[in-house]
């Protein structure tokens, strides 16, 4: 994507001043470039009030470090929002399709075969990596697939640029603002340069597609350069994946869940028990194997009674930690067995049922929480939380408690007592 070259967005500055560039080729010295103060050099009312923005961060930005070199590098060639990152606001993939949509794409047989050739190329790096994690190399490999297809698609857009925009526009509040900072502080750092910080139109950036605050928290160094490089460096990127699993609690004794079969006459309403229990009940794994005896899990119905059928452990929630999409969370999960040479998942999907938009999403939650039975915003996605509550509510109206939504479900919630 070509931004929009100006002098450096330095700031409010007096007139004349000198800014140099915080980054030379090696041999060269800095370029010297005069700039003129940057609100009275814009001319567009939108361009004037975007410089006024990114002005007024520069206090934020002192006080966690972030020099006025750096500051100034940051910004040089930043002078308008991205327009095409607002427009992205409006439609994500994983939220909107289906789960078997999503699927089709996130696990193909494409993927699948390159995956496989990336496990064995980088078998070595990725065994170390598990040794010293615990988070299974197919895990960690399965992640660096949907997120940058194995590091070929990493992103293009300028991660300064797109937070600047989603900044200014207050998308979910304040949360892009602070990763701005974030960002600006691992310029500071040294880890990257500001031409080379690229990722998605979100500022989720290089081959894992962190965000900048999770950049700071969980990015590794493991191939021992000095530098924490997920756009370049394959080790650096594997082991900051591994490492952010662990960190948020990743269970080195589970999967992330199995596809499973459940019997005719499985009670819905116990829809969460250890594993040895659904054992007990004749719920058993669809590839052959044995389930754990050990462990929590609950029922996960993606597609609704008739699709298939998943016992999910605490590691799907670590999965979804990364990504809250349940299609994303399924799909890391079943990539990741696939490249372990797991097989295709044995039920098929319902692809003409019934399911509720984004919208429907949104009134179905608010209609729930009117009843108490559901906590937290109404952001049309679906989730553990609205799961558990469409599951209540089934159980106290007598119906099959799958924690599917469906129109006829939120057509009852709207009309029913």
């Amino acid at each position: 994507m070509k931004h929009t070259i100006t002098a450096a967005l330095a700031g409010v500055i007096a007139q004349g001043a000198i800014s140099q560039c915080a980054w030379a080729e090696p041999g060269r010295a800095p370029a010297l470039v005069k700039v003129r103060n940057p609100v009275e050099a814009a001319s567009d009312p939108a361009e004037t009030g975007f410089r006024v923005f990114v002005e007024a961060l520069r206090p934020d930005a002192t006080a966690r470090g972030v020099s006025r070199a750096i500051f100034d590098a940051a910004f040089r060639d930043v002078a308008t929002p991205d327009a095409e990152v607002l427009a992205r606001t409006r439609r994500q993939g994983e939220f909107a399709r289906p789960v078997w949509e999503y699927l089709v794409g996130a696990v193909s047989p494409g993927r699948i075969t390159r995956g496989r050739a990336q496990g064995a190329r980088l078998a070595a790096t990725l065994a170390s990596i598990e040794a010293q994690t615990g988070v299974p190399r197919a895990i960690v490999l399965a992640f660096w697939g949907i997120e940058s297809d194995f590091g070929a698609s990493a992103g293009t857009v300028s991660t300064i640029r797109a937070l600047a925009t989603l900044a200014q526009a207050r998308f979910r509040g304040n949360l892009f603002r602070e990763e701005l900072l974030a960002a600006l502080t691992i310029l500071e750092r040294g880890d990257i340069t500001p031409a080379r910080m690229k990722g998605s139109w979100a500022g989720a950036m290089g081959q894992v597609q962190f965000l900048p605050s999770s950049f700071l928290a969980h990015a590794v160094d493991f191939d021992g350069d000095g530098h924490r490089d997920i756009w370049n460096s394959d080790a650096d990127a594997l082991a900051s994946i591994a490492g952010y699993l662990k960190n948020l609690g990743w269970n080195p004794g589970l999967s992330w869940g199995y596809e499973v079969v459940l019997p005719a006459d499985f009670d819905l309403t116990r829809y969460r028990a250890d594993l040895a229990d659904f054992a007990r009940r004749s719920v058993h794994r669809t590839d052959g194997a044995a389930l754990p005896v050990s462990g929590e899990a609950s029922v996960f119905l993606p597609g609704g009674i008739g699709g298939p059928a998943f016992l999910i452990t605490g590691n799907f929630e670590v999965v979804r930690a990364y990504n809250t999409s349940d299609a994303y969370a399924l799909a890391v999960g079943h990539l990741a067995d696939r490249l372990a040479g797991g097989p295709a998942l044995a039920a098929a999907w319902p692809s003409k049922a019934a399911r509720l938009d984004t919208d429907g999403l949104r009134a179905l939650q608010t209609g729930l929480a009117a009843r108490g039975l559901y906590a937290g915003d109404a952001d049309g996605r679906a989730g553990p939380k609205l799961r558990d509550a469409v599951r209540q509510y089934q159980i106290g109206q007598g119906i099959p408690a799958d924690g599917y939504a469906t129109p006829a479900l939120l057509a009852r919630v709207k009309g029913g007592p």
